[in-house]
C-alpha cells in the first residue's frame, strides 16, 4: 500500500465507480454543463466540468464530472476538453440542453466563444447568465419603471462625473468620508474589521445596465419569464397557458407538432387536477419542489411532457458555485507541498473529495474488483 503506483491505483478506482454511479444516476437523460478554467500551483490551465441534472426522484443535482489539463484556454481547445470528457463517460454532446460560465469573453461572447461554439451544434443548448447578478437586473427593471429610481441614477451619473473628473475633488471627498467615518467610530454607530468600511470603485450606472443588458439577450429573459409560469408557488398564480406552449417550442428537438397538440391538452387537466383535486400540490416553493413531487406521487407518467419541461427548465445552469467550489478543492488536495501530482491522480482525488456522499455510497466490493482487475496482481484481495 505505501507503492505510489498501487495508491494511484487504488485511487483512481474509488474515483471510477465513483463516477459510475453518477453517470448510472444520470440515466441517459438530458442534463446542463457548468464550465471553468482556472491555473493551479504548478501554473497549468486546467478545466472543470460539472453535470447539473435530474434524477430518477425527480430531485435537481448537480455533480463534479471531472477535471482536465488544456493547453490553451480558447473556445475551440475548451470545447474538445469537455467533449473528452463526455464521450470518456459515454455521454453524448446531443444530451446538453444548457450551459454556465462566468463571464470570460472566451466563454460566454456572442463570437466565437465556448457558448457560440456549442449552440451551433445544438441550437437548444441554451446559456442563461449566473442568477449571481439577478438582483442587479431587477434594480435595471426598476429603473426603467419608476421616475424617481430613474432620475436617482441620473444625478449619480452626474455626480460620479463631475467627482471623477478631478483629482482634487476626489481627494475632498475622500477625506470628508475619513472624517465623518472617524467620528462614527468614536460613537459606536459602526464597527471595524476585516472587509468593513472599505473604499469601493463604482460603475457609472449607464455603464452597468448597457452591460447587464448584453448579458441578458431577448431569448433568455423570454425563457426566464416562461419558466416562471411552470412555477407552483401560491396554487400556480403564475400559470399561464400560453407562455407555457412558447417555452416548448424553444425545444422543438423534444417537442414535434403532434407532442405540442398533447402538451396543450395535458395542461388543461393538469392545472385543473393541482390547484383543484391533489392537495399534495398546494405548499410548493418551486420548480425543485413540483418536481419531486410529481415523481413521488407518480403523476410524472400522467404528464410526461409537462414534467420534462420542468426538467429542461431545472437542468439551465442559473449560476456557477459549484465549479468555483471544484477550484478551491484543487487548491487544498494540490498545494505547494503537493505540488507535483499528476493531473489524473488530482482528478481522481477530487471526484473522491468532492463527490464525497456518492463515494461513501459505493460498494467496498465494486471498488476492490475494480482495483483487481486493473492489472496482474500477485495476491486476490
Amino acid at each position: 500500500m505505501t507503492s505510489p503506483d498501487i495508491q494511484k491505483d487504488i485511487v483512481s478506482s474509488c474515483a471510477k465507480e465513483t463516477l459510475k454511479e453518477i453517470i448510472e444516476d444520470l440515466n441517459g437523460h438530458f442534463f446542463g454543463i457548468l464550465v471553468d478554467e482556472s491555473k493551479n500551483v504548478s501554473h497549468k490551465e486546467q478545466m472543470t466540468l460539472v453535470l447539473r441534472y435530474v434524477n430518477r426522484e425527480g430531485k435537481l443535482i448537480e455533480r463534479f464530472l471531472g477535471l482536465v489539463h488544456v493547453k490553451d484556454i480558447s473556445a475551440k481547445s475548451l470545447k474538445e476538453a469537455i467533449n473528452f470528457l463526455l464521450l470518456n463517460h459515454s455521454l453524448s454532446r446531443s444530451q446538453i440542453r444548457g450551459q454556465g460560465y462566468d463571464k470570460a469573453s472566451n466563454m460566454q461572447g456572442e463570437l466565437n466563444s465556448l457558448k457560440t461554439l456549442i449552440l451551433k451544434d445544438n441550437s437548444s443548448t441554451y446559456y442563461i447568465h449566473c442568477f449571481a447578478h439577478q438582483l442587479q437586473l431587477d434594480l435595471v427593471a426598476v429603473a426603467k419603471k419608476h421616475d424617481d429610481v430613474n432620475n436617482f441614477f441620473d444625478i449619480l451619473a452626474n455626480v460620479l462625473n463631475i467627482i471623477g473628473g478631478s483629482f482634487k475633488r476626489r481627494e475632498m471627498l475622500r477625506d470628508d468620508q475619513d472624517e465623518k467615518l472617524e467620528e462614527l467610530l468614536v460613537l459606536s454607530e459602526v464597527h471595524m474589521g476585516s472587509g468593513l468600511n472599505r473604499e469601493l470603485g463604482l460603475q457609472r450606472p449607464g455603464v452597468l445596465i448597457g452591460d447587464l443588458n448584453n448579458r441578458f439577450s431577448e431569448v433568455n429573459t423570454d425563457l426566464l419569464l416562461r419558466m416562471a409560469s411552470l412555477s407552483p408557488e401560491n396554487c400556480f398564480v403564475n400559470y399561464d397557458k400560453d407562455k407555457i406552449m412558447k417555452l416548448a417550442t424553444y425545444y422543438p428537438n423534444e417537442f414535434s407538432v403532434s407532442k405540442l397538440e398533447d402538451l396543450s391538452f395535458d395542461l388543461d387537466n393538469y392545472i385543473y387536477y393541482v390547484r383543484e383535486v391533489d392537495n399534495a400540490f398546494s405548499n410548493l416553493k418551486g420548480l425543485r419542489d413540483l418536481s419531486m413531487k410529481l415523481v413521488e406521487t407518480n403523476m410524472y407518467k400522467t404528464w410526461g411532457l409537462i414534467y420534462l419541461l420542468v426538467k429542461l427548465s431545472l437542468i439551465l445552469p442559473v449560476a456557477t458555485a459549484t465549479v468555483e467550489r471544484a477550484f478551491s478543492s484543487m487548491n487544498f488536495i494540490k498545494n505547494n507541498l503537493r505540488r507535483r501530482i499528476g493531473d489524473d491522480f488530482l482528478n481522481g482525488c477530487l471526484v473522491c473529495y468532492i463527490e464525497d456522499e456518492v463515494f461513501d455510497s459505493v460498494p467496498n466490493d465494486a471498488i476492490i474488483n475494480h482495483f483487481q482487475n486493473m492489472t496482474i496482481r500477485q495476491m486476490q484481495l
